[in-house]
């Protein structure tokens, strides 16, 4: 992708998505102004074709965008927009405007859809379901919605007259997939923001006359930080380079198990690094390491995706774990 397009989105963010307003909209005040401000910049339909009125990139391009809402703990779902938009202007369904989310639905005996977990379904404008094979489009208005672990999150269900009149979004979508390539860029996102913020923190921590960074072993708590959250940038990188809008299923898979296992690691070492200050509430960190913690359940935790890994290896034609791993991340650019 042109370096221009993903630092306009980075300048929008750094100026428009700070801290205190990440805490705000956290704390349940209203979203508006910031979404406005990314939906009037047009990046919410960067996969939008051109003939749609988008800019018609694909998911390997977008990969610095998508990258950038966990480095600056983007508080609305610009990534799950992105990606939605690009899914349903290609199934040939007309993308509304306002955010829309990502579930996975259950149809209940007393009749109603019911989505267990939807990530940033607080904040969301519309939701993206997958139930039963079927894949349709539903208002969040319309939804019971109740807080679920994150803050963001929300379990939402809705009367089953409104699944029955959503908009159905023609042909077959593996969106658990499509989350779990979204979560590993953002991951890895968050995974450098943590890395890079525990980095200054050690060098400017003074103790017994010295930076604590000059102890060995913080230094040794520090290369094990740079290589989780390097090592996850990478697969993430490789999670979405893909042809057009679907992601290789056995990609994501590694990237997601990366990001997943890298994000206990990095949270864990970073506050051992801090202190005690680490988990106050006032202090940066905990906006990052929360969204670790978040982020690595969300589509599949490590477990999840390491059994898709396993069982591809026993399936493969591919007569040792190295070819198929080869296969995986030889790509052509």
């Amino acid at each position: 992708m042109d370096d221009l397009f993903s630092d306009a989105v980075k300048a929008l963010l750094t100026d428009h998505c700070t801290p205190a307003v990440v805490r705000a909209i956290e704390a349940g005040q209203p979203r508006a102004a910031l979404w406005q401000q990314l939906e009037a910049s047009g990046f919410a339909d960067a996969l939008v074709p051109e003939s749609a009125g988008g800019s018609g990139l694909s998911l390997t391009e977008m990969y610095p965008v998508l990258e950038l809402c966990g480095t600056i703990a983007v508080p609305v779902p610009l990534g799950e927009t992105l990606l939605a938009r690009g899914l349903l202007a290609h199934a040939g369904v007309p993308a509304p405007r306002g955010s829309v989310v990502f579930g996975t639905g259950q149809l209940a005996s007393d009749g109603r859809l019911h989505c267990a977990q939807v990530r940033c379904g607080t904040q969301a404008d519309w939701v993206l379901v997958s139930c039963g094979g079927a894949c349709r489009l539903l208002p969040a208005a319309d939804a019971q919605v109740q807080v679920a672990g994150f803050c963001l999150d929300a379990q939402m269900s809705w009367p089953q007259a409104a699944w029955d009149a959503a908009q159905a979004v023609p042909g077959a979508h593996d969106l658990v997939t499509l989350q779990a390539a979204l979560y590993s860029a953002q991951l890895a996102g968050a995974l450098m923001a943590v890395f890079s913020r525990t980095l200054q923190y050690a060098n400017d921590r003074q103790q017994f006359g010295k930076p604590i960074g000059k102890f060995q072993a913080i230094q040794h708590q520090l290369s094990l930080m740079s290589e989780h959250a390097f090592a996850a940038r990478m697969a993430a990188q490789l999670g979405l380079c893909a042809e057009g809008q679907v992601p290789d299923r056995l990609r994501v898979a590694m990237a997601k198990a990366r990001t997943s296992e890298a994000a206990l690691e990095v949270a864990g070492l970073s506050h051992s690094i801090h202190g005690a200050i680490g988990f106050t509430r006032e202090f940066d960190l905990q906006l990052y390491t929360r969204r670790l913690h978040a982020w690595r359940q969300a589509a599949g935790s490590e477990s999840y995706w390491h059994d898709v890994l396993g069982q591809a290896l026993l399936d493969s034609p591919e007569p040792l774990s190295l070819d198929l791993m080869r296969t995986l991340t030889d790509v052509v650019v």
